[in-house]
């Protein structure tokens, strides 16, 4: 396996999810790069609240787009969120937990250590 980074505990990144499988290049890794300008280094565990939060602020996870192999997102999935929505949801008080395991490194460019962890997913 190719080496992706590293998380934002400084270990190496661990997979996401591969069903659905999510990532920026669809690895099941919240890897980044240049080309990913939406940052979609957080792992998140999707709640129906942060859903609906999403939704209204235009992007909606939730409806299945087959023609982009996307089978829409429901509560219990794990996803690469883009850290600036993820910080949104943070400000509004309706932030899902993050797997900081699966969390890249890239997203403390935009998103405090300490509100990561505020909502860790406890094991």
């Amino acid at each position: 396996m190719a080496f992706r980074g590293f998380n934002v505990l400084g270990a190496p990144l661990k997979d996401c999810s591969h069903d659905p499988l999510t990532g920026f290049t669809r690895s099941g890794c919240c890897e980044t790069g240049p080309q990913d300008r939406g940052s979609h280094t957080v792992c998140a565990i999707m709640t129906e609240e942060f859903l609906v939060f999403s939704r209204s602020r235009g992007n909606d996870l939730s409806t299945p787009m087959p023609m982009y192999a996307f089978p829409g997102l429901i509560e219990g999935d794990q996803w690469c969120l883009c850290a600036a929505r993820w910080l949104e949801a943070y400000g509004a008080g309706c932030a899902p937990q993050v797997v900081l395991e699966s969390t890249h490194e890239k997203a403390l460019d935009i998103i405090p250590l300490a509100a990561l962890k505020e909502h860790a997913r406890v094991h």
